[in-house]
């Protein structure tokens, strides 16, 4: 394994790195925690930077990203904002395509995957994309995109994975590019282009509330949000507070208040046997599992109410009304039955209402998993635009409640 620990990493001294006085980090099996590899185990001290790189390592080549030249497992540091324990080791991988780069190096894609799970077994640098996922970000490296991806905090690294909880996961969305440009300098630009599937999608629309503030230093151009899941309580729309089973993993990964109940004390007995699963499995075998056990709703796997869960629960998908200052594309499949179009109206509408610069598209016969690929054609041009510096006009003026066909 190659190890690379950049000039800035090396040139800490013992006084800049993770202090004491954070609060711990959980650990263990209720974090879902699991040895994949030495590799996910930083055991020096952490530097307080975030986006310092700490390791690379070289992937085979994945069958269908015949488009990467190189293909790196990386671990860096990001901010814990969940439970404020300082620096952590987040890991994610780095794609570069073929042929030479253009003057000023490749632009970027970074990009926010969608539900895997909350195991870190689970992580996509160490499960490797699927195919859908192959396929998206195999386009964008033939679209002449260095493609960079972070599995988030927790999801291979150590302590639990904020499933859903943005503000924790658009850090990790930017802290990749600061360790993307560690690791190849010269070849990658500061030109970078967001993208983010489902709980990606949300996590890439906190990218843009976050980046001007957290990282002035990444040159974010906008923003690509496909079957986005964020909620604005103070937006035009209302909608209700979701009852999904997939919500099920946010509350076993950091969705609950600290002072109220842990997940194990609030689950019923069936719930109790996907919790089990969920801190050592992923999607696949938890959707498999949840349908033998008839759990279809958030509320089927809880021994309480949803009246009596909300107190204790974080607001994960929440965000604030407010302007953010790059052009948003947002990418919705009119047959997504995971996050009804409705709810993702109701999204468009609050960035709207905020005099955002908002571009939504609307995919007939598409479901949430279609979108990503669907959508694609769209994308590029968008993020050509944004790269050849021309004007992105919006459609907020055109919106309306999408009609389904469900």
């Amino acid at each position: 394994m190659k190890v690379v620990l950049t000039s800035m990493l090396v040139a800490l001294s013992m006084s800049d790195t993770s202090a004491a006085g954070h609060d711990p980090l959980p650990t263990g099996v209720v974090a879902a925690d699991m040895d994949l590899s030495p590799f996910y185990r930083w055991n020096a001290r952490l530097p307080k930077r975030p986006g310092v790189l700490l390791r690379e390592e070289a992937l085979p080549r994945q069958h269908d990203m015949d488009a990467a030249s190189l293909s790196l497992r990386i671990l860096y540091t990001s901010t814990d904002v969940r439970w404020h324990s300082g620096q952590v080791p987040v890991s994610g991988t780095l794609y570069l395509p073929t042929g030479a780069p253009p003057p000023g190096g490749w632009p970027l894609l970074a990009w926010g995957h969608g539900t895997a799970g909350i195991a870190d077994v689970c992580a996509p640098s160490w499960t490797t994309h699927d195919q859908r996922d192959a396929t998206y970000l195999n386009r964008w490296l033939r679209a002449g995109f260095a493609v960079v991806v972070t599995d988030y905090q927790g999801l291979g690294g150590p302590g639990p994975h904020p499933y859903l909880y943005w503000q924790a996961e658009a850090r990790s969305i930017l802290d990749s590019v600061r360790a993307a440009f560690a690791a190849r300098p010269k070849l990658i630009s500061n030109k970078v282009v967001v993208a983010g599937q489902s709980q990606g999608a949300g996590s890439a629309l906190g990218v843009a509330r976050l980046a001007h503030k957290y990282a002035s230093d990444v040159h974010v151009l906008g923003i690509v949000a496909t079957g986005p899941n964020s909620t604005f309580p103070e937006g035009p729309v209302a909608v209700p507070v979701r009852n999904s089973s997939n919500m099920f993993l946010s509350f076993a990964s950091g969705g609950l208040r600290d002072d109220g109940p842990k997940i194990d004390d609030i689950v019923s007995p069936r719930g109790q046997l996907l919790l089990d699963l969920a801190r050592r499995a992923c999607t696949d075998e938890l959707g498999a599992l949840a349908q033998s056990l008839n759990i279809r709703k958030l509320s089927d796997a809880l021994s309480i109410s949803l009246e009596q869960l909300a107190p204790h629960r974080i607001p994960v998908t929440d965000m604030p009304m407010g302007f953010v200052k790059v052009p948003l594309l947002i990418a919705t499949g009119l047959e997504d039955d995971t996050v009804e179009p409705f709810r993702q109206y109701a999204a468009v509408a609050a960035l709207c209402a905020s005099n955002n610069n908002v571009t939504w598209r609307r995919y007939d016969g598409l479901d949430h998993d279609e979108t990503l690929n669907g959508s694609f054609e769209d994308s590029r041009a968008f993020a050509r635009a944004l790269l050849a510096g021309e004007r992105i006009e919006g459609n907020c003026s055109t919106i309306s409640l999408p009609v389904t066909g469900r």
